[in-house]
């Protein structure tokens, strides 16, 4: 959450808004990158990639910005208003698996 609004905030720098809307749109989607189904690789999105990436993103905002998304963000959480999920996050994972799939096909085909 602490990236979620960080994201909208004025002070973060636009490459980080980017990393950190997508980090957020990833991590709150029903569907992962690589399906956990898949042996090893499939848990290797949520132990890897996705700390990796909020650390990234974490690292690329200042200091006092973190400070003031993270309570925004334990507000949010003490609220009780449940667990937000993103409709936008999934669909830009099928996006990703689709255009992956089209590669595939004509670089195999072509």
């Amino acid at each position: 959450m602490t990236l979620w609004y960080a994201a909208q905030h004025p002070e973060t720098p636009f490459i980080a808004k980017l990393l950190g809307a997508f980090v957020v749109a990833y991590a709150l989607s029903p569907i992962d990158l690589i399906p956990d189904f898949i042996p090893v690789i499939g848990y290797l999105d949520d132990v890897l990639l996705l700390p990796g990436l909020i650390w990234l993103a974490i690292r690329m905002l200042p200091p006092h910005v973190v400070r003031e998304c993270r309570g925004q963000a334990d507000g949010f959480m003490a609220s009780g208003n449940g667990k937000p999920v993103s409709i936008i996050g999934a669909a830009l994972i099928v996006a990703i698996w689709v255009a992956a799939s089209w590669f595939a096909w004509t670089w195999w085909h072509g």
